[in-house]
């Protein structure tokens, strides 16, 4: 019984290997060990833990933030960015990624969500890129990697679900997570302009007669009329936040609105696309918070068996044989492996409940902590077999790109996305630094 804990997280494992359903996995190991170790008196707890969750005010934000992506979606926001942006970095060698980075970024600080910005500039910009004779893997890992900023950059759902688990302001990650966002899309355009340099074929730049078709004036008007909706938006939800007038679920709901109001500007908006966009909303809703209902009755059987001991026993170990940081880059080195696995909803749910609360012990800085997670589960997008940004990207290239062109394509941007998450851990500064200015005198 002493270890009844372990083997519970063993089954869980071996099921989801299996291919089970994440959200029947969860919940049917829960009920399976609920009876093994507390009897028919599980159930009078499972109601109580699994209503506390559904009535958090913070979650509102996940369904209001998805709606805002989704609707985006259809706005053709992306479609006029990577038009504009691939003008004004046409001239440089690898311009046309460098821009296909910048939109990734604007869009991930518009939607948040990384199916939508993967699926929409693998449509629009793999084909365009192609055209211009760049190399297969060059194309594709730029759109793969450039699609999961949205991760990081806010407004980031996993920063919402992880705020809630860890019981950090989402507000305070929020704001901490634009330095490590922004370190990312400098990594990402460095990783291009020094492979452009050195193979110049694999990313050529734009013909010069083809930008010398359009003069200066007419590309600062594109541009501006391209910024200023993204802007917009990005004003909207993270300003209202940082000038406190609003909680990061009422900037979710303004978000929202702002997307709506993008879209009918935009002249795409009918009552068609609302409803579209409106189920589309429900059934992502309804996968996240099914999944947190398994996810907390999970919880709810994990700690009532004493699993959290288990492991606060065996990290505590690790830590008086290592030091502190040894033990967090064991810690971010799991995460980082069943990224390979699992998706970042499955570990954010299984694995952030069990492991945030003792790192925290460790007197690491709860802000910078979540960031450094939120970054290692980006990473969970693009590592092969199970990288949703993968297969979201796959689905939507032309035939001539195979799987090899995508995995291959990914593994510099990993490895870039890996200096990062080092350059965060080595400077707390980036994640802590902004938070504590902006709410200095709160």
């Amino acid at each position: 019984m002493e270890f009844l804990p372990a083997w519970m997280f063993l089954a869980l494992t071996i099921l989801l290997m299996a291919g089970f359903p994440v959200a029947f996995t969860l919940l049917g190991t829960a009920l399976a060990f609920g009876l093994i170790g507390f009897g028919w008196s599980f159930f009078d707890l499972l109601p109580l833990r699994i209503w506390g969750r559904m009535t958090n005010v913070t979650l509102l934000a996940v369904p209001l933030f998805v709606f805002m992506g989704v609707m985006l979606e259809r706005s053709g926001l992306a479609e006029e960015l990577l038009d504009t942006m691939g003008l004004l970095f046409g001239r440089l060698r690898g311009g046309l990624a460098i821009s296909v980075v910048v939109v990734g970024a604007l869009l991930g600080a518009s939607t948040g969500i990384v199916g939508a910005t993967v699926v929409t500039m693998g449509l629009l910009a793999v084909p365009t890129m192609l055209r211009r004779n760049y190399q297969k893997e060059m194309a594709c890992g730029t759109v793969s990697a450039s699609g999961t900023l949205g991760q990081i950059i806010p407004p980031s759902i996993v920063l919402v679900l992880i705020g809630d688990i860890v019981g950090v302001s989402v507000g305070d990650l929020f704001i901490g997570a634009v330095l490590p966002g922004l370190l990312l899309v400098v990594l990402y355009i460095i990783y291009i302009l020094i492979a452009a340099y050195l193979r110049p074929d694999i990313a050529p730049a734009i013909p010069k007669k083809e930008l010398d078709a359009i003069s200066r004036r007419e590309l600062y008007i594109r541009v501006s009329r391209a910024l200023v909706p993204p802007l917009f938006l990005m004003v909207a939800v993270l300003g209202s936040i940082f000038a406190g007038i609003a909680s990061p679920t009422e900037a979710a709901a303004v978000g929202a609105v702002g997307a709506t109001l993008l879209t009918v500007v935009n002249h795409k908006y009918n009552m068609k696309m609302l409803r579209q966009v409106m189920i589309s909303t429900v059934n992502l809703t309804c996968m996240v918070f099914i999944i947190l209902c398994g996810a907390a009755a999970f919880g709810l059987v994990f700690r009532g068996l004493g699993g959290d001991h288990l492991v606060r026993g065996f990290l505590g170990g690790l830590a008086d044989k290592y030091s502190h940081a040894m033990v967090l880059f064991i810690v971010m080195g799991v995460i980082f492996i069943i990224g390979f696995f699992l998706d970042f909803i499955e570990i954010t749910f299984i694995h952030v409940p069990v492991l945030a609360p003792i790192m925290l012990e460790f007197g690491y800085d709860p802000i910078w902590f979540c960031i450094l997670l939120a970054v290692n589960l980006q990473t969970s997008f693009m590592t092969p077999p199970f990288g949703f940004s993968l297969f979201y990207l796959k689905a939507v290239t032309p035939p001539e790109i195979s799987t090899g062109h995508i995995y291959r394509g990914i593994v510099p941007f990993v490895a870039f996305q890996l200096v990062g998450l080092l350059i965060v851990a080595f400077y707390p500064a980036l994640a802590t630094w902004l938070p504590h200015v902006v709410f200095a005198g709160r």
